[in-house]
């Protein structure tokens, strides 16, 4: 892992495959598989909370290492917040900040995107992290302000 750097990029139409594939391994390692858990969506199946191969994220980033996908970051963007739906690492990677630089490529896209905040309505087990990577608990959800570059 040390030296390896990781590829960042939005999740495409074609990487269906790739990440049902990822979402079934990781699951097969058991327990929760996610930072974060959304509400289900209206009319959705109720396993549609967690990414499977029937329900993939329609928006999001992906993080590959040599290849092959490591994290999924899955979004929502709003008129003025980038929404983190769910964060998934594989389980043998995760405590090597790969969710951290996750985290940066999500508050530069929010950046670029002019959206102001980056908002986690559900953090799960996972507020320790979001706390350690800048987010701050405003009630019930973790905000993390998106600094505005000077022009």
């Amino acid at each position: 892992m040390r030296g390896l750097r990781l590829f960042v990029r939005p999740i495409e139409s074609g990487d269906r495959e790739a990440l049902s594939v990822f979402f079934k391994e990781e699951s097969a390692v058991g327990g929760r598989r996610s930072a974060v858990e959304p509400p289900t969506p209206p009319g959705s199946p109720a396993d549609c909370r967690l990414p499977t191969a029937d329900c993939l994220p329609a928006c999001g980033l992906l993080g590959k290492l040599l290849g092959d996908i490591v994290a999924v970051v899955s979004l929502e963007i709003t008129g003025d917040a980038v929404n983190i739906e769910d964060v998934l690492v594989a389980r043998e990677l995760r405590r090597k900040w790969i969710g951290r630089v996750m985290m940066r490529e999500v508050e530069q896209l929010a950046a670029k995107m002019e959206r102001t905040r980056i908002v986690v309505d559900d953090a799960r087990d996972a507020g320790e992290f979001f706390r350690r990577t800048g987010f701050q608990r405003e009630g019930e959800r973790w905000v993390r302000v998106v600094p505005q570059s000077q022009s």
